[in-house]
């Protein structure tokens, strides 16, 4: 058969007289496909159908059509004809939709909205219906005809009017319009009924085998007849599972059928539960008395365990006490020295003053000493040499007996006064010169001791350049990580907690490091509570040793040997806080330490007060306040130290200068602290520079003073050279004298007094030597104590420093201990509490089993065995009594028992009926099914083989073969044949003259003028669409005004 898409036939089977009809396929050939639309009436007879005929249809606002129709159509085969856009497809989407079909069935859209033409609002459609005839679906109230009305409106909702032929309204429910389709057996959702474009393409061009095995079973209802038997099944499912839970009952109903035929029957053993029951409170009694006592024995093995670990804890105690006193005696040692070492130095501070002065003035009087002393040597000389010249010049006038020239005496004279005027000049100078070397030997030595201490504050400058440059690293590493403020290791460590607690190797995470947990309420006293809190800001908890074990192990990681690791705190986790209002520092101006943080971890604020007792700390910005407030006068109660916002230490007294200027990891305004460390560095490296370059000229200036000093020495020594020459060359003139004029005896004395003169300045230089050797001898004595006053100074200094450490080490130890011996006072006190409350809960259990002793011996003298709990027999005597009392309640109405055991009986005994019934309905209905199972089997054989010799014949009737193969197992249909148009459309037409009864609509582009002419058949051609046109009116061609209606 040649694949044709044109025309599509489908006639289903009658509703009352299933009848199977032959499907004919055409392929494609024109622009548009063709469909079909066939509707069976309710009678069998060749005559024209009476019901279930489409007489008309008509469409406003609907697809892309303002209107058509009304369309008449034939009671047997009718032609719809027209070109492309003439509203053929819109006449049949109508009649899907018009008759209740979905819009996906349609092939057209997923909405019925889509149906609405372009700028309105809604569109209608109207179909009539033939109505005639015995078959006709209540004719009394629809007439000949029913008018199915629909309105569809633009958010894709319709409504339905069902009219009668006068036109009156008599339904608007779906409902009814499908039963009015069940009646007419039409089926616009089978494609047996109506054969859409897009449907017979997919059954003609399909190469599907199984597609088309679908449309058979479809077509000829075997779909639903399969679908029927899976529901039954589905519900014979849903039965047992009703038989199922009826068993449950049934289980339930016997049992109380049980319990009221017990009741019944119980009446007659009334008295032998009466004497059950006071054997039951014997046995109760005395189990009573056994429960006491155990637990009596419980108690007394647990407080033996109590006091066993109360003298465990009194021994740690006694042990953490005198760890304690070592760890107090430790810190005042220290402390003693510390304090001897601070007062040793502030002793000697004011002797060093004084030795240094000492020194000074001792060099002064050494050098005046020293110069009276080198001033006496030169006038001995310069005597000595008087007296060699005099002793000369008597032994050349003793000689002589000439007579010197006078011209000779005036010049000798006039040269001896130049030379004396000559002398002085030159003293002066001496002295002038003099002066100026000691003013340069002063400056040089001022410069010197300048050099070596700009050297020292030099080196004090950099230590301080290098601190701060590696803080201002460690601030600006903190800017993207905070924690890095805390070490540079301290982000990669708590990344391993994290990893180690996740792999469960930790009881509880670590917390820390501390200074991360902890917020300041004021940023002001940052610098404070750092100085107090020190290395704890860096130190970590664990909840126990085990911890502490596994946090160790990767702190090796990060942490190298030799190097310094953080404190490691290890104290039992607790949720809340340590309630310390009874011994904590108050004052109403100024805040402890506890106060002035923000901490929401428990274990932080309980690690702190432990180790550092935060809450005795108070913290005063001021620091002559502070003084006043710990030293001048009594400080406040329970207050231990104070700090103030420069990080100074005030104890009640003692005062420690803090060595640091700005808070380390406490500070929150980071950018602020690295602006101000940034401009510090940068005024350190300017002090660093102004000291060298002060440095350099100190140098220039030694330089050029030593240079100065040695040009005066050599000038000093020229004019002493100088003067001794002068004074010399005048006493050789004093000296010559005309022997005639020379008295002897003169020179003489003068001799003799010279050397008068000699011994005198020669004692004198005796004593200024002893004088001098005497000062210099206090000098050297004077330096080497100012030397050693100096030395030990310095070592004290040397000593302080490793003190404070070892002092803030056994602070630490000191607060540790503390915080170990709180903790097993704590421990102590609520175990103790725990032991006296057990002690309290024995007195009462004994004085309780006296009362229930005396009261079981009441009910029973003699002490019975009792195997069973009181609880049970507890349980067992109400039960019991309930029972008697039911029984007393009952004992005069039994005939309410016996009608209540009736009814239980009934109940149950109706019940098992029922699910005896629905047992054999189970199986009955398994019977059944398989037999219609096997019965559909059968139908499904004879209508494969009726469709085969339909196709057969169809085929041969026309000389032609063709074959159609059933698959029923892999559920396909192939169908091969070789029918063209022209024979198909005679076939067609056969069909529909041998079967009056059903009508057909076949929709095609072409024009058909080549049937041959008969009252069965009816063309209605479409006109073509014009531009602008929105009406397209129907125009009868041929026969087309004809109507059977007989």
């Amino acid at each position: 058969m040649a694949k044709r898409k044109e025309e599509n036939f489908f006639s289903p089977e009658n509703a009352k007289r299933p009848r199977q009809e032959e499907l004919d396929d055409f392929d494609k050939d024109g622009d548009e496909d063709e469909c079909t639309v066939s509707f069976t009436n309710g009678t069998s007879t060749l005559t024209a159908a009476e019901v279930g005929i489409i007489e008309s249809i008509q469409l406003k606002n609907f697809m892309c059509h303002s209107m058509l129709g009304p369309f008449k159509f034939g009671s047997n085969v009718n032609f719809v004809v027209g070109n492309n856009g003439s509203g053929k497809s819109a006449v049949l989407t109508a009649l899907i939709v018009g008759l209740g079909g979905k819009a996906v069935a349609t092939n057209r859209g997923s909405s019925l909205k889509g149906f609405v033409k372009d700028g309105q609002n809604s569109a209608d459609i109207s179909i009539t219906l033939r109505n005639r005839g015995d078959d006709a679906y209540r004719a009394n109230v629809y007439g000949n005809s029913i008018v199915v009305q629909q309105h569809i409106s633009m958010d894709g909702s319709r409504s339905y009017k069902l009219k009668s032929e006068t036109g009156t309204v008599v339904s608007t429910r779906k409902e009814e319009l499908i039963a009015i389709l069940d009646h007419f057996n039409i089926q616009v959702d089978n494609p047996v009924s109506v054969l859409t474009q897009e449907m017979s393409k997919q059954f003609l061009q399909s190469k599907n085998e199984g597609d088309k095995y679908k449309f058979f079973m479809k077509a000829t209802q075997l779909e639903q007849m399969k679908e029927d038997y899976s529901y039954i099944m589905e519900t014979k499912e849903r039965t047992k599972e009703q038989i199922n839970q009826g068993e449950e009952r049934l289980t339930e109903l016997k049992r109380q059928c049980l319990e009221k035929e017990e009741r019944f029957q119980s009446i007659a053993g009334l008295s032998t539960m009466k004497t059950n029951l006071e054997y039951l409170k014997h046995e109760m009694a005395w189990a009573v008395v056994n429960e006491i006592e155990k637990q009596l024995n419980a108690i007394r093995d647990n407080i033996k365990i109590g006091e066993d670990r109360a003298a465990r804890l009194d021994r740690k105690m006694e042990e953490q006490q005198v760890r304690l006193n070592e760890a107090e005696k430790k810190y005042k040692d220290i402390q003693d020295k510390l304090e001897k070492i601070s007062q040793e130095t502030d002793a000697r501070a004011p002797e060093c003053m004084a030795l240094k002065t000492d020194v000074t003035a001792k060099k002064r009087v050494y050098n005046e000493a020293e110069v009276l002393y080198n001033r006496s040597l030169n006038e001995y000389r310069a005597l000595m040499k008087d007296d060699e010249q005099l002793c000369k010049r008597i032994e050349e006038l003793k000689k002589s007996t000439d007579q010197s020239l006078e011209p000779e005496r005036l010049e000798r004279q006039k040269k001896i006064s130049w030379l004396k005027e000559r002398v002085k000049a030159l003293q002066d100078q001496e002295s002038s010169i003099n002066q100026e070397i000691e003013q340069f030997q002063q400056a040089i030595e001022k410069d010197k001791e300048e050099r070596i201490r700009i050297k020292r504050e030099e080196l004090d400058v950099k230590h301080t350049l290098s601190y701060n440059q590696r803080q201002l690293k460690e601030l600006k590493d903190s800017k993207t990580d905070r924690l890095k403020r805390f070490g540079p290791h301290v982000p990669a460590l708590l990344e391993a907690i994290d990893d180690a607690y996740r792999r469960g190797h930790f009881t509880c995470k670590p917390v820390g490091p501390l200074g991360a947990c902890i917020h300041l309420r004021d940023p002001e006293l940052a610098l404070a509570i750092e100085s107090c809190l020190k290395g704890l800001l860096q130190a970590y908890c664990c909840h126990n040793h085990a911890d502490e074990r596994v946090l160790q192990a990767l702190m090796e990681r990060f942490y190298s040997r030799g190097t310094s690791r953080p404190q490691i705190i290890v104290s039992e986790f607790r949720n809340e806080m340590y309630d310390v209002r009874h011994r904590a520092a108050y004052h109403p101006e100024f805040p402890t330490v506890l106060t002035a943080l923000e901490i929401d971890n428990a274990v932080v604020a309980n690690s702190l007060i432990d180790m550092r007792s935060i809450e005795t700390v108070l913290l005063i910005k001021n620091n002559s306040v502070a003084r006043a407030v710990m030293q001048s006068q009594k400080p406040p109660k329970n207050c231990r130290e104070a700090f103030t916002a420069d990080g100074d230490q005030v104890f009640a007294g003692r005062y420690y200068s803090s060595e640091n200027t700005r808070p380390k990891f406490l500070s929150k305004d980071v950018d602020s602290e690295i602006s101000d460390l940034e401009n510090e560095v940068e005024n350190k490296k300017a002090q660093i520079l102004n000291l060298q370059q002060h440095l350099s000229a100190l140098e220039k200036d030694i330089k050029h003073n030593e240079e100065f000093l040695r040009r005066r020495q050599i000038h000093y020594r020229e004019l002493k050279v100088k003067i001794t020459e002068s004074i010399s060359e005048i006493r050789e003139l004093e000296n010559i004298e005309e022997h005639q004029s020379v008295d002897i005896a003169t020179l003489e004395d003068e001799a003799q007094e010279n050397k008068i003169k000699m011994k005198m300045v020669e004692k004198n230089m005796e004593q200024q030597k002893e004088n001098m050797e005497h000062l210099k001898s206090l000098k050297i004595e004077a330096e080497n104590k100012y030397d050693s006053i100096k030395q030990k100074i310095s070592q004290l200094s040397d000593l302080a420093d490793p003190l404070k450490d070892e002092l803030n080490l056994a602070d630490s130890e000191v607060d540790n201990q503390k915080r170990g011996k709180r903790h097993y006072e704590e421990k102590q006190k609520e175990h103790l509490d725990t032991l006296n409350k057990k002690k309290r809960e024995l007195n009462m259990k004994e004085k309780e089993l006296e009362e229930k002793m005396s009261q079981a011996r009441q009910i029973c003298p003699e002490r019975i065995e009792v195997k069973k709990s009181a609880s049970i027999l507890d349980k067992e005597i109400n039960r019991l009594r309930q029972k008697i009392q039911a029984e007393h309640a009952s004992h005069g109405d039994r005939e309410e028992i016996m009608r209540q055991y009736q009814e239980a009986r009934e109940t149950y005994l109706d019940l098992d009926n029922k699910v005896r019934t629905l047992k054999r309905f189970i199986k009955l209905l398994e019977e059944i099914m398989t037999h219609r199972y096997k019965t559909y089997q059968q139908f499904r054989r004879c209508l494969t083989l009726r469709c085969k010799l339909y196709f057969d014949n169809l085929l041969s009737q026309r000389a032609y073969c063709g074959k159609m193969n059933f698959d029923h197992k892999n559920e396909t249909l192939s169908i091969s044949d070789m029918v063209n148009r022209r024979i198909a459309m005679d076939m067609i037409l056969k069909m529909a003259d041998s079967q009056r009864f059903r009508q057909f609509i076949l929709l095609t582009p072409q024009s058909m003028s080549s049937l041959p002419s008969s009252k069965l058949i009816r063309i209605l051609r479409m006109s073509d669409p014009e531009r602008g046109q929105t009406t397209l009116p129907f125009r009868p061609v041929g026969q087309e005004e004809e109507e059977d209606r007989s």
